[in-house]
């Protein structure tokens, strides 16, 4: 009696479980597009139901002894036996079945696998002698399909996944490391996609054929390429290949519009990946190796300097938390006071007094510098803190030079160069106004200190990365502007000074107002409302006054670093950009009214009165 019930009692809670796993198997929405289950016989229902529900004995004796059973039969949802057995993570049933020749629907199987995570039954499924040659792990299944036709692949509701996935890529999308991990070691790779302007014939005919399907296997590909599995494991600095991707990543936002908001997500995955990164890190050494992109930093001598190439790529590629980290700050406020880790400490006011008497002693301190560049001496000023004093004070003190140039101007100051000549009566007027002062020849030597500072970081950049930064086109427009002004002055002095010998060589009377002068040498006695627009001298001074306000303007570059200026003017910068935008509707309307008041009063021009317009 006893025993009677316990297997009454087992049998009913055996056809709940099925009946159970039966309404679990919901059919996804690509059924009508599937395979649909012919009429199965009772051995092979019992062979599915065994291989679902992990009944390892039953399996085991029906492969061995049965000589009619279709191993390979589907039920009403289109699976077979393997992927039932995945599907319900039953490693030993999959081992049994995977020891079949002939077996379909293998690559069906590994995406189920990858897709739940069940590590121990990939690597099971992947010692299959269909994945001996790696094959099937570099190509998709839609080109797998071209070879057999058991490589369909359905996720775990039943709904078929997109052709272009291969295992590597699904692995990369759910995130499984260890897949992942194996997979490379299969030798499985994610293929970078082409760009998206390339004309191959291979990317001309997909887009042909189906630019949907196209889009999407681009999207599914850097979906991969952007996972942190993939970036982590592949990859030998997977910061750079990180921060790249990114870059990549927001400049096919702009162009492929309709997935625009999908790149930027990717993109943003990227920079998180880099953040992760550095949040991982515990020491200096490993910052250093972050930041310089080299993990035997800590094997360089003292005197190399870090690079920081991964800090210039990531302010080049806008990635704002990267640079923003503590970890990466911390870092930098240390290179900021090398060989002066004192002076951090230190008030407000005793880093005022280090400036001012950098500012004072700044030619003593250079001289010093050129003649023992090795000396701890010239190893403090080495430091990026005392290069930037040094390169603030001489940027203003060249600022105070134009400033003093213009000072002429106003009654009672005299900075005039003919003032040290002593005037004779054949003296023609252009030679003294031409003549160049001392504050022009202080300003023309910090001219060609600035071209050659230029130069050299023409030459350390490249003439590619000099000319992406703003600020550089501003520096090279200022000193270009100043040297053909200076070129135009000295040319109408050279000018002047032929006229002056001409008049010192011919001319005899004292008076030159009576005495009649060749066209080209008369010019030059002519006072200033005299001369032509085309004057030399006149285009000198007004290229002058253009790079005058492109070096006061040169200041805005400075004010970022300070934290209460900085973001005044940035905001005061995307304002006028706004403004800009206003400006073009504004223009837009304005040009419409404009014409059409032209048309209705254009033909009343000059007319005094006309009765038209008097109500």
């Amino acid at each position: 009696m006893l025993r009677n019930s316990n297997s009454k009692t087992m049998h009913r809670r055996h056809t709940t479980l099925r009946e159970k796993g039966r309404r679990q198997a919901i059919r996804g929405p690509a059924y009508m597009f599937n395979e649909k289950g012919t009429s199965l016989t009772a051995e092979e229902e019992r062979f599915l139901d065994s291989a679902e529900y992990g009944n390892i004995p039953v399996v085991r004796k029906m492969l061995e002894e049965s000589k009619t059973l279709n191993f390979n039969c589907v039920d009403y949802m289109g699976q077979n036996a393997l992927q039932l057995a995945v599907g319900n993570e039953h490693l030993e049933v999959t081992e049994l079945l995977l020891k079949k020749e002939n077996l379909a629907r293998v690559g069906d199987a590994l995406l189920l696998a990858i897709s739940k995570g069940y590590v121990r039954i990939v690597e099971a499924i992947l010692n299959h002698p269909a994945f001996a040659q790696g094959q099937r792990l570099t190509l998709s299944p839609l080109e797998q399909e071209l070879r057999d036709d058991d490589f369909y692949a359905y996720d775990e509701d039943g709904t078929r996944f997109s052709h272009d996935i291969t295992p590597i890529i699904l692995a990369a999308h759910c995130q499984e490391y260890e897949i992942v991990h194996i997979l490379l070691l299969k030798g499985a790779r994610i293929e970078r996609p082409h760009d998206y302007f390339c004309k191959c014939n291979e990317c001309i005919e997909k887009q042909r054929k189906d630019s949907f399907s196209h889009s999407r296997s681009r999207m599914n590909a850097y979906k991969g390429l952007a996972s942190a599995a993939y970036l982590s494991l592949s990859s030998e600095d997977p910061v750079l290949t990180a921060l790249e991707l990114s870059n990549e990543l927001a400049r096919l936002a702009n162009i492929e519009t309709e997935f625009k908001n999908d790149y930027r997500k990717l993109s943003m995955q990227c920079k998180d990946f880099v953040v992760g990164v550095l949040d991982l890190c515990r020491d200096t050494e490993e910052v250093e190796a972050i930041l310089n992109g080299d993990v035997n930093i800590h094997l360089y001598p003292e005197h190399h300097r870090p690079s920081l190439s991964r800090i210039k790529l990531a302010i080049k590629y806008e990635v704002k938390k990267f640079v923003a980290h503590p970890n990466c700050q911390q870092q930098l406020l240390t290179m900021w006071y090398e060989n002066l880790s004192g002076l951090r400490q230190q008030s407000i006011a005793v880093k005022f007094l280090a400036v001012f008497g950098v500012s004072i002693g700044l030619p003593f301190l250079a001289i010093a510098y050129w003649i023992a560049p090795c000396s701890k001496l010239g190893r403090t000023l080495r430091s990026p803190f005392m290069k930037f004093v040094a390169h603030a004070v001489s940027f203003t003190i060249f600022l105070g030079l134009l400033v003093v140039n213009a000072s002429d101007r106003f009654e009672g100051v005299k900075n005039l160069p003919n003032e040290t000549i002593t005037d004779h009566p054949k003296q023609i007027f252009r030679v003294k106004t031409t003549q160049f002062s001392w504050t022009e020849l202080l300003i023309m030597k910090w001219v060609l200190g600035m071209i050659w500072s230029e130069c050299k970081e023409i030459w350390e950049e490249g003439p590619r990365e000099y000319v992406v930064h703003l600020w550089n086109l501003l520096d090279f427009g200022m000193l270009s502007i100043f040297v053909a002004s200076f070129t135009a002055r000295f040319m109408a002095f050279l000018k002047a000074s032929e006229a002056q010998q001409y008049v010192d060589q011919y001319v005899q009377d004292d008076d030159l107002n009576n005495v009649t002068l060749p066209p080209e040498v008369a010019y030059f006695t002519y006072a200033r409302n005299k001369w032509l627009p085309s004057d030399p001298q006149i285009i000198s001074e007004g290229l002058y006054a253009i790079a005058v306000v492109l070096s006061f303007s040169r200041i805005a570059y400075i004010l970022p670093a300070n934290e209460s200026f900085g973001p005044l003017q940035i905001s005061l910068g995307r304002t006028v950009k706004d403004i800009f935008k206003f400006m073009v509707i504004f223009i837009m309307v304005f040009l419409a009214f404009m014409i059409g008041m032209f048309n209705l009063y254009s033909y009343y021009l000059g007319a005094k009165y006309n009765p038209a317009f008097t109500t």
